[in-house]
């Protein structure tokens, strides 16, 4: 088989990818610098669409029962529709919509914590746009970062995007239950998991029924 490879960045992008990301570097910081300043551990949620990043959240809220005092900023393409689910569960929620962009910059994060009231809040999670690849180069000044990926996925998520598992300080598989129909192996995935980054926490899941949401919020330093 013939693989061609990347002789490194194109040419043409080399100039606007270099500016770009040092920008949003430096937005990040600014952004930590904000959430030290008030108090608010902030947590960046990261994975594909389906793999359940909004019923993780919503099951840790429901374990946390901090209400208005725990804030969180969805990012989608053009729905309100995660928003909406995770309003439900009492939380302060502002929806930011991306447009065509695959993920959420640290200039989206500046934009959406101006609009909102964080007197009070304690605890703001990030939910970012549904994607494994963009998110990751792109720091948002978060204080830890998880990824969520599912056994619908296949079993070969992680070796296939790496680069956003070696980002991340939690990594989760959500939909455990659905291992054996979908023929995959969990314990191959957390090999892989911990082959890509051995640093990261691996937690198993199944968030619609709340199984290993308590490891989660462990794993992550919440109180409940």
């Amino acid at each position: 088989m013939k693989i061609i490879k990347p002789k490194g960045p194109e040419v043409f992008d080399i100039e606007l990818e270099k500016d770009l990301l040092a920008k949003n570097r430096s937005l990040a910081k600014k952004n930590r610098k904000r959430f030290d300043r008030s108090n608010i551990l902030t947590i960046d949620i990261m994975g594909s669409i389906g793999s359940g990043k909004t019923s993780l959240i919503k099951a840790i809220l429901r374990r946390l029962g901090m209400g208005q005092k725990v804030a969180v900023i969805a990012g989608d393409l053009t729905t309100t529709i995660d928003a909406e689910r995770i309003e439900a569960e009492g939380a302060r929620v502002i929806q930011v919509n991306t447009g065509k962009e695959c993920h959420l910059d640290a200039n989206l994060i500046r934009r959406a914590i101006d609009t909102m009231k964080l007197d009070d809040v304690k605890l703001l999670f990030i939910e970012n746009v549904g994607n494994l690849i963009c998110p990751g180069e792109f720091p948002l000044g978060a204080h830890k970062r998880l990824v969520v990926t599912s056994v619908t996925e296949g079993p070969y998520t992680i070796v296939k995007h790496p680069y956003i598992f070696r980002e991340a300080d939690v990594i989760v598989l959500n939909k455990t239950d659905l291992a054996k129909p979908m023929k995959v192996n969990i314990a191959q995935l957390e090999r892989d998991a911990q082959q890509v980054n051995p640093g990261a926490t691996f937690v198993k899941t199944n968030a619609v029924k709340g199984i290993g949401v308590q490891r989660v919020i462990d794993a992550l330093g919440l109180k409940t």
